[in-house]
């Protein structure tokens, strides 16, 4: 079960052309395409005479012609041309999901077109700051439920073993979590003091020696985080006042869109405080985290495979955030669905 009434990212702007694309999100099938303006239209991949797929159409000016007989849908999923009748059908129409562009990314409302608003997707304030680098991101499906990946998002304690040559470090080993929670989602984070810098981040803070290390993950429903990493010198670490001159942030923005009940689609892309147009940076973290996060999915795959098979018969400290997470996201679906009954 998901949460329908939410933004989801479909799929990567540059995906996106005259070229119908095809994506199942949150079980649903949908079609995008661009509009002669540009502009993304979403629809129900599902021509309702024979149900062919209408991404395996094409488009014709502004709408949609299904591959089979020919009948075309506009923009708003209204047919508009039914070759052979002399009448529209009042069943040939199928759904229009609304769409929008942002982060160079293409986010579709699930739920009921009503409830969107575009106010709602999540804003970062650094995006267009000049003095911030963009690592671009991917995309890639891991073959597990999402709430697998936001365990492991709402989990800083896993990346000592499983990132052991990027991320990791055994100094974060036994350092408990805080867990904050808001409207917007939950967040767990700690400060480790007087370590070593982790691997990964040894080729980019601008010091030398030990550091203060701040680790904060946040998922905000209905699933997507943001990894906040925090290197400064040891000693200067704080969340009072100004950051020291020399520190080191990155933000990782993590976009899980369900794709069924078994597979998620994970969009994402980060941010840095330095270096904000030099590609060979970028070039670096592209790599580098796209490393790690396929060390995610070979853990977050086997995962759900063996709880498949076996369930769990315990929790540990670290879950306490995911848990959480659980707790809420399954009250706002029985609502939801609630709501939907009346």
């Amino acid at each position: 079960m998901f949460l329908e009434n939410a933004w989801y990212v479909a799929a990567l702007s540059a995906d996106v052309s005259r070229t119908p694309f095809a994506v199942k999100m949150v079980n649903h099938d949908v079609v995008l395409y661009r509009k002669q303006d540009g502009d993304v239209v979403a629809l129900e991949d599902s021509c309702p005479h024979r149900r062919l797929p209408l991404s395996k159409g094409r488009v014709v000016d502004d709408t949609l012609e299904c591959g089979y007989h020919g009948l075309r849908f506009d923009c708003s999923g209204a047919c508009v041309e039914a070759p052979g009748t002399k009448h529209i059908p009042m069943a040939a129409v199928v759904r229009q999901y609304p769409a929008v562009e942002k982060y160079g990314m293409v986010w579709v409302w699930m739920g009921d077109s009503a409830l969107a608003n575009t106010a709602d997707i999540i804003e970062i304030k650094e995006w267009d700051d000049p003095n911030w680098g963009v690592n671009r991101g991917d995309a890639m499906e891991v073959a597990c439920n999402y709430l697998y990946i936001t365990d492991n998002l709402l989990d800083p304690s896993h990346v000592t073993w499983v990132h052991q040559s990027s991320f990791g470090s055994s100094d974060l080993v036994g350092v408990p979590l805080e867990v904050t929670e808001a409207d917007s989602g939950i967040t767990v984070w700690r400060w480790l003091r007087d370590i070593e810098v982790a691997p990964f981040y040894k080729k980019f803070v601008k010091f030398s020696g030990n550091c203060d290390r701040k680790q904060q993950y946040e998922m905000r429903y209905p699933a997507h985080a943001v990894i906040r990493a925090v290197f400064t010198p040891a000693g200067t670490g704080s969340d009072e006042g100004e950051f020291h001159p020399d520190v080191f942030l990155m933000d990782s923005y993590n976009f899980l869109t369900p794709i069924d009940e078994k597979t998620t689609r994970y969009f994402w892309f980060q941010l840095r405080n330095f270096s904000p147009n030099d590609e060979a940076v970028s070039q670096i973290f592209n790599e580098d985290v796209r490393a790690a996060f396929n060390e995610d999915k070979e853990i977050l795959e086997a995962v759900q495979i063996g709880m498949d098979e076996h369930g769990t018969k315990l929790h540990l400290a670290a879950d306490k955030g995911s848990l959480l997470f659980r707790r809420r996201m399954s009250a706002k679906i029985e609502a939801e669905n609630a709501a939907n009954d009346a």
